[in-house]
């Protein structure tokens, strides 16, 4: 049913009158324990108890204090459904009765509303706990530090498990924490603690950013039937957390302009329209919250226009040209001029046998349902902002320019080309490498040579180097790699974790250096191996003179068989199209620098040591993941060198047979990221053979830091980061 245009700012506004006064009025008594209590004050408690070194008491209270506030939007959601009956037979009256009538049923129908949403609240929560929280609580909340108390709580009381997942659920979001970096590294190596324990205890409310990571993968290995399927999933969960967003931000106290430091307004009227006002704000709002990553400043634009864009492609080529033309039809609800969606739209009509043939198929209700309601809201904020002075930023890119008055256009038109005029800067910077390398820098070692530069390899900061290697150091990596490489390490010990048609074995260094003492390997190709990364990063140091120092973040043997009997028409790759150091998005030529990428890493490199395989040839692309500007063969001793950056996607074509293997390395121009494993390895050697072991008594950083919030534990530059600690080794 839809409510008459014409009275539905005065419905707001007693909407929005009638819950506050509600919520100010709540009855109950916050001495029954049964009630939630307010969740701030409990996770005050739990500092000062952190702080008096009250551990047991520490980690109750603040557990507590996240729990109360899952349990608090929990209830608040249970009473909204309770609720949106009461007074149904008022609202149905709004359509029957004279006009002269429609605002007293309305007062009715909202009235009977705030009283059951009074009475449902007041039985779960106390009073002082349905106040507005602090705009500190709400950051402290927001930058999850809570966890970053916790994460030291339960080490001191000795529950690494748990310190391992508190630790990594903080880490998600503050990516550039460092202390929260080194804390991780630490878990890991601490006896009881596996990789399962790093868990991220906010993954409920990232369900759709699951989804659309899941859903980019599928589209790079081109399985475009489970990449329709996860597009569709992630639209729906993105639809579902604005939904709960907006829910919440209906049943939430609402504070007045003076309570949150605005002007004061005065008379009930004007006091009305400033809160009917910033509840649609808040729900607006809600787009932008729900399209920003956990660790990131800025949401990603036009998220759910995106989301169709990308299904509505999956559904073309996984054959279902239905499916894709109401998912453009959709899509065309946000942009309806798009030239290259309508060219698109011509062509499922013509597959689908004509325009005629089609006419049945229309956009997903769903998504009229999220435009219509949309436009709503924003024609009235603009009244708002023309009529009340009232302050609005419009989250949407998508949003026509008839819906906003002619007296606000040119201000809008402003702001919306200098957006667009930053979009247009941005594709046209996209080939400019900023890691600060050069490459043309002198090759030091006798017998290596230049293959191929820049120019022969089509891009920035690449090159070919031959002669690294000699035959017979090949064959002993070759050999320890037969010996000692374990199936899907790296991977959680999945055997083919790029595609099903091939097997994945892998070695690290530390890793050779323990079967070495143990005697199962050789203690030189042990040794090799280690120096072999040393050498690399003397080349590659040279070649792209790089100003600063560079040192080794991660360095894996890998070797890819070809499973037998299973290639037969292989459509698949090796290793689908990335960059290194960022999340490379081609139907954008966006690259994000943000975990789960390992935007630490600034050099790569792959030291080929075979080539008595079919396949496995390394190629770069430009960022649309597609359009291939160059392709090396691999040999024994042939060294490629590149920045890690977004202007060099690259991939591996697939191992149709034989055993393809090579030495992957990446490189680091920051200390902090030195690959630690490294160092162990040459602390065992150091002892004259006697292992060396790190102790579970390294106490994590941040005992006598972590009342510190986010704020000042971040670095400045927020795009430097961490490797993702639940996900495996990347490699090339």
């Amino acid at each position: 049913m839809a409510l008459p245009s014409e009275h539905f700012t005065v419905y707001v506004a007693f909407n929005l009158v009638i819950f506050v006064l509600f919520n100010f009025t709540v009855g109950g008594s916050s001495s029954v324990l049964s009630l939630l209590q307010p969740y701030d004050y409990l996770y005050y408690s739990g500092v000062r108890a952190y702080y008096g070194e009250e551990w047991g008491k520490a980690a109750e209270l603040l557990e507590k204090s996240i729990g109360t506030k899952e349990a608090l939007l929990r209830v608040r959601r249970q009473c909204h459904d309770d609720c949106v009956a009461a007074g149904r037979d008022a609202l149905n009256k709004l359509d029957s009765e004279d006009n002269s009538l429609w605002d007293l049923w309305a007062l009715d129908w909202i009235q009977q509303k705030a009283e059951c949403l009074r009475f449902c609240m007041g039985r779960s929560i106390t009073r002082t706990g349905q106040l507005p929280v602090s705009t500190d609580i709400e950051y402290e909340f927001g930058t999850r530090n809570p966890y970053n108390f916790l994460q030291v709580t339960y080490y001191k009381l000795e529950k690494l498990q748990k310190a391992a997942s508190a630790a990594h659920t903080y880490f998600v979001a503050n990516p550039s924490h460092l202390e929260m970096r080194n804390n991780i590294e630490k878990y890991r190596r601490m006896e009881g603690v596996t990789e399962d324990d790093f868990q991220d205890r906010e993954i409920e409310n990232e369900k759709h950013w699951v989804l659309y990571d899941a859903a980019l993968q599928h589209e790079a290995s081109s399985d475009w039937v489970q990449a329709a399927d996860k597009w569709k999933a992630c639209v729906n969960e993105t639809l579902q957390q604005i939904e709960e967003c907006r829910v919440q931000c209906e049943v939430s106290p609402q504070r007045l302009p003076e309570d949150r430091g605005e002007d004061s307004v005065d008379g009930a009227f004007e006091k009305a329209a400033a809160l009917s006002l910033s509840l649609l704000s808040c729900r607006q709002s809600c787009v932008t919250q729900i399209a920003t990553r956990p660790g990131r400043i800025s949401a990603q634009e036009d998220f759910l226009p995106t989301q169709l864009e990308h299904l509505h492609i999956a559904q073309y080529k996984a054959g279902d040209i239905s499916g894709a033309l109401q998912t453009l039809l959709s899509f065309l609800l946000f942009y309806p001029s798009d030239k290259g969606s309508l060219d698109n739209l011509q062509l499922y009509y013509e597959t689908l046998g004509g325009a005629r043939e089609s006419q049945g198929t229309k956009p997903a209700q769903e998504i009229v349902r999220y435009i219509n309601r949309s436009l709503q809201e924003k024609k009235l904020l603009y009244f708002g902002m023309e009529s009340f002075d009232f302050s609005f930023i419009d989250p949407d890119l998508w949003t026509p320019e008839d819906a906003v008055p002619k007296s606000l256009r040119e201000n809008w038109r402003a702001e919306k080309e200098k957006v667009n005029e930053k979009t247009t800067h941005e594709e046209q910077q996209e080939e400019v490498d900023d890691s600060g390398f050069f490459s043309g820098g002198p090759v030091l070692q006798v017998g290596v040579t230049i293959t191929m530069d820049d120019e022969a390899l089509n891009g920035t900061n690449r090159v070919v180097l031959d002669g690294v290697m000699t035959e017979k150091e090949c064959d002993s990596i070759l050999q320890l790699a037969t010996v000692a490489a374990s199936l899907g390490d790296g991977y959680r010990g999945r055997r083919s974790p790029h595609t099903p048609h091939e097997t994945f074995e892998g070695l690290t260094v530390l890793r050779a250096v323990k079967l070495a003492q143990d005697g199962l390997v050789n203690q030189s190709d042990a040794k090799l191996l280690h120096e072999l990364g040393e050498r690399v990063r003397v080349l590659l140091h040279s070649y792209f003179r790089s100003p600063s120092g560079l040192f080794i973040a991660f360095t894996h043997l890998v070797c890819r068989s070809a499973i037998a009997g299973d290639q037969e028409g292989r459509l698949d790759l090796s290793h689908p199209v990335h960059v290194d150091n960022c999340l490379l998005e081609p139907e954008t030529n966006q690259c994000w620098r943000e975990p789960p990428a390992f935007i630490h890493r600034d050099l790569s490199a792959i030291l080929y040591l075979n080539d008595k395989f079919d396949g496995g040839e390394l190629f770069f692309t430009k960022r649309d993941a597609k359009t291939i500007t160059a392709r090396v063969k691999p040999s024994c001793g042939r060294l490629v060198g590149f920045s890690s950056g977004p202007v060099n996607p690259h991939g591996v074509t697939a191992v149709t047979s034989g055993r393809r293997c090579a030495l992957a390395l990446w490189f680091t121009k920051e200390k902090l990221y030195r690959d630690m494993e490294r160092e162990e390895a040459e602390a065992m050697w150091s002892v004259d053979g006697q292992s060396v072991l790190k102790t579970d008594e390294e106490e994590p950083e941040g005992s006598s830091t972590a009342g510190r919030n986010a704020r000042s534990r971040a670095p400045s530059d927020r795009s430097r980061g961490r490797d993702r600690v639940t996900g495996g080794k990347d490699e090339l």
